[in-house]
């Protein structure tokens, strides 16, 4: 995974009206967002405690925070917004998954000036927590009623992305536990694990994209606040660039790809009928090609060269010789884009070894036959390169 710069986002964002959905969690997600379209730098410590402030780098608060009464109950309201000349960035502050006022969120940006092509939702604490302690059946419930509401208020090029709960300490603190409700604490991290599972199944069901936030963060605690909920701002960068790379690739169910012609590749998503299509994405620009240094999470696994295949090459005299694969020096490696492809070539020595016979045409194994006797490359076989796809270690941030 390629970390984006400002400039990248800022062109991979263009013209996009970004919809941020949840807790507290995913108002540092709009935050961190809002900084990465400006300037290349992190958080502050100060800007991710505070809530509710008039103006966060050049946002404006719309609705409840400050211009309203601060408190930690059910009914808090907080809806954040960042303009620019062709950017849109909106937050909505959710205490419960389904309820009245998002039924109204929804049937506002559904009757809004600009339609969203992204919406990032999430809501897992409060609901756990504030809501009874029978949350199996009563989450479960609202996750199957917003999912049914979302598939009807989004328009239908609009990429709907469910991020899951990140993993939470076995000691937590916060706001929206109450002291009266400390007692649930002890059991919260393992709730959260299974109401994971229910919203990511559900998510799935309806045909909506899951990015899994508990999965990616599973070994980064150290990047976790005090209170076991919260997390820093290199934790938060990295799940910008995890939602980023997420819309890059328009979405684990390929609704749609950006490529380097400029034009994205819609794809069927499953649980719908027929295929749907994905967001208008920009290209990524050129310096994706060179991925930025990484940021690291947890320990990098060690790296191991796939397996290169045999390769056969055929003389003008129609003598075939066959390279075995190998780790070794046949293996060349090239990095494109968000991913990683590899090449397999055969090395210098052997090529000089017998240069002496004419050029060598490289074509992909095939089953054992008898040779043609024609002169040049044998009928039917034309040279194609040999590439087959590899992947980057995981990314993390230090």
């Amino acid at each position: 995974m390629a970390h984006l710069r400002s400039c990248e986002v800022r062109q991979l964002l263009h013209n996009k009206f970004v919809v941020i959905m949840g807790d507290s969690v995913q108002r540092a997600v709009y935050k961190d967002l809002v900084v990465l379209l400006q300037k290349d730098s992190l958080l502050s410590t100060s800007q991710l405690k505070a809530k509710g402030e008039l103006t966060f780098e050049g946002d404006i608060l719309l609705e409840g925070g400050r211009w309203g009464r601060m408190h930690n109950g059910t009914h808090y309201r907080e809806v954040r917004q960042f303009r620019s000349a062709h950017h849109l960035l909106r937050f909505y502050f959710l205490t419960r998954v389904f309820s009245p006022y998002v039924v109204e969120v929804l049937e506002d940006l559904r009757r809004g000036q600009h339609a969203p092509d992204l919406v990032v939702i999430n809501s897992c604490l409060w609901d756990l927590s504030r809501y009874g302690a029978d949350f199996r059946r009563g989450y479960r419930e609202d996750l199957g009623s917003l999912f049914g509401l979302l598939g009807r208020a989004l328009p239908e090029p609009c990429l709907l992305v469910w991020n899951t709960a990140m993993p939470v300490a076995e000691v937590v603190s916060g706001g929206f536990l109450l002291p009266e409700h400390q007692h649930r604490g002890a059991h919260l991290r393992l709730d959260v694990m299974e109401a994971n599972f229910y919203s990511s199944v559900e998510a799935s069901r309806h045909g909506f994209d899951v990015l899994d936030l508990h999965f990616h963060f599973r070994h980064a605690a150290r990047h976790r606040q005090r209170d076991g909920v919260h997390w820093d701002q290199r934790a938060h960068r990295h799940l910008s660039q995890l939602l980023l790379a997420h819309n890059c690739r328009g979405g684990s169910t390929g609704r749609a790809e950006v490529t380097r012609d400029n034009g994205p590749r819609p794809g069927p998503r499953p649980g719908r009928p027929g295929p749907r299509p994905g967001p208008r994405l920009c290209a990524p620009p050129c310096d994706l090609l060179h991925p930025l240094p990484s940021l690291a999470l947890c320990s990098r696994p060690m790296a191991k060269a796939p397996l290169c295949l045999p390769t056969i090459l055929y003389r003008p005299s129609n003598s075939t010789i066959t390279i075995p694969g190998s780790r070794g020096d046949i293996m060349a490696t090239q990095t494109r884009g968000l991913g990683r492809s590899t090449v397999w070539a055969p090395s210098a020595e052997f090529l000089s070894s017998i240069s002496a016979e004419g050029p060598l045409r490289t074509l992909p194994s095939a089953p054992a036959g008898p040779a043609d006797t024609s002169e040049g490359t044998p009928r039917g076989k034309a040279p194609v390169a040999i590439s087959r796809p590899g992947s980057f270690p995981a990314q993390s941030v230090g």
